[in-house]
């Protein structure tokens, strides 16, 4: 990806970041990054993508590492604080699964079905409270366990979630947040722009705007997703 789209994985690489602080409940401080390029050209699209999306976020880069002529490679690692940071793996038999989600975007180019892109038109307040969508009490209450929906797809993400709270979960498919006409395979195995897998309490729509909530399964004895 850093070779064929340099600028997106620049962007992916303070996205993904961003979301995994948002799954803990945590404010972001800061990044730093070590990019390899084999010309100073991908370098600098790199570097571009990354920049664009730390000014959105408002996450500042507080240093890093770039070498040209090298085979190209991208890594990125994001800093932040919380007083009470949510586990991964606190769930337990009985907690309602939720599915918070940005439905907002469309796929990103090149990348129909597997991509979903909602954060490259949202505002700076838009992605700030996104990301502080944990962080908000009344949410935050309600909240056993989080994860942010990584590349294993919204289902495999619940998987891991159950997993780690050493029980398994039932999903209702028909429940799942999903923008419009977009598929429901394609939904479940796609990474999202921004989207998280919670366990605890139903969660109320309107705490979690402008992104989507909606109890979508519970978490079970036993392991595995049904």
């Amino acid at each position: 990806m850093v070779e064929r789209d340099p600028w997106w994985a620049g962007w992916c690489s303070v996205l993904v970041n961003a979301n995994d602080l948002a799954a803990m409940g945590a404010t972001p401080v800061g990044l730093t990054d070590a990019v390899g390029a084999p010309t100073r050209s991908l370098a600098r699209r790199v570097l571009a993508g990354m920049t664009a999306a730390a000014q959105r976020y408002g996450i500042p880069v507080l240093g890093g590492h770039t070498q040209v002529g090298v085979p190209a490679a991208l890594s990125v690692t994001m800093v932040g604080r919380t007083a009470r940071p949510v586990p991964g793996g606190g769930g337990r038999p009985g907690d309602t699964v939720s599915v918070v989600a940005d439905l907002a975007g469309g796929w990103r180019p090149g990348y129909r079905g597997r991509q979903w892109d909602s954060t490259t038109e949202r505002s700076v307040a838009d992605l700030r409270r996104l990301g502080e969508t944990l962080v908000r009490p009344d949410v935050r209450r309600r909240v056993r366990a989080a994860k942010d929906v990584s590349m294993a797809g919204l289902a495999g993400t619940l998987a891991m979630l159950a997993e780690a709270s050493g029980c398994g979960a039932e999903l209702d498919v028909a429940s799942i947040p999903r923008p419009a006409g977009v598929g429901l395979a394609d939904w479940l195995a796609c990474f999202p722009g921004f989207a998280l897998v919670t366990a605890g309490d139903p969660l109320a729509p309107c705490a979690v705007a402008p992104a989507t909530a909606a109890a979508c399964g519970r978490l079970v004895p036993g392991g595995g997703v049904t």
